[in-house]
């Protein structure tokens, strides 16, 4: 398989307090094109963040029959998948997960695409990795976060 024949996702969250302002950047890859999706917020978690990346970069995906690869510095996301607990949180109902709005959704993309996916090394040197973690630390400067509605009205409330 080469290069023009997988869609290759990489993504970096990050938060600034956690909880605190907090953003996510993804950098989704085929062939030579190249797409960036950035999103700010104005209190979140960085877990929320790093979901939220590879939430919104498999929805950004058009082409429905080509392999994917998601390339991510979290845990937290990758072993959920690779670590069979995702499967397990499904089975239990969701009871007890932190995040279920999100990973609820995650799980219907994730049975669509079905993407393969990899740990990287935060921090070290991989470029697309930087690059993710640039663009996300600069975004939660921005002005006009977004509100996590979910966190703000439901997380938030019960800590």
């Amino acid at each position: 398989m080469n290069n023009h024949e997988v869609i290759r996702i990489y993504t970096d969250g990050a938060c600034t307090g956690n909880p605190g302002p907090g953003a996510y950047a993804s950098i989704l890859t085929f062939g030579e094109k190249e797409k960036i999706l950035i999103r700010h917020f104005r209190k979140t978690t960085n877990n929320r963040m790093e979901l939220l990346a590879v939430i919104d970069a498999l929805k950004a995906v058009k082409k429905k029959h080509i392999p994917i690869e998601i390339y991510s510095d979290s845990k937290y996301v990758v072993d959920a998948v690779n670590m069979g607990w995702l499967a397990k949180w499904i089975r239990k109902g969701w009871n007890k997960v932190k995040n279920p709005d999100l990973w609820q959704e995650f799980s219907t993309l994730y049975q669509l695409y079905l993407p393969k996916m990899y740990w990287v090394k935060g921090h070290n040197n991989h470029p697309y990795n930087e690059r993710c973690d640039k663009l996300a630390v600069e975004a939660i400067l921005k002005p006009d976060p977004e509100v996590d509605l979910y966190y703000e009205s439901i997380c938030a409330n019960n800590t």
